[in-house]
């Protein structure tokens, strides 16, 4: 009698363990492609910080910005020569011409020595 019920209660929890294996490999399955699934989106977006990372760093780095600089100061050289050619066809007065274009040549200086500076300073 003993044996018997403990061979009933056997056989019962092996088929409860049956039953539970395709459970038991379903829910496997959905571990693994939700792993999967998380680990690509997570991979995409370490890719896309890496990627924004690196624009950043070749926006601001040292070159770029020395390039910016050699720019500001192109432009605030064209723009006091511009004043230069208004002032020869005689669309201003030699009053207003000055002050203007002396603050634009301070400014135009004041950029190319820092650019200097800066491109002495940094191995390029």
């Amino acid at each position: 009698m003993l044996q018997e019920d403990l061979k009933k209660s056997n056989i019962e929890l092996a088929k409860q363990n049956l039953e539970a294996e395709s459970k038991i490999i379903e829910l496997k399955n959905q571990c693994a492609i939700i792993r999967t699934s998380e680990l690509a989106t997570a991979q995409e977006n370490f890719s896309r910080a890496q990627e924004e990372k690196r624009n950043l760093l070749d926006k601001f780095s040292d070159r770029a910005l020395i390039n910016k600089l050699q720019a500001a100061a192109d432009e605030v050289d064209e723009e006091s020569e511009m004043l230069h050619r208004r002032l020869l066809r005689g669309e201003m007065e030699l009053a207003e011409y000055i002050p203007k274009y002396r603050r634009l040549r301070v400014l135009y200086h004041k950029r190319i020595l820092t650019r200097l500076a800066a491109s002495s300073s940094v191995r390029l």
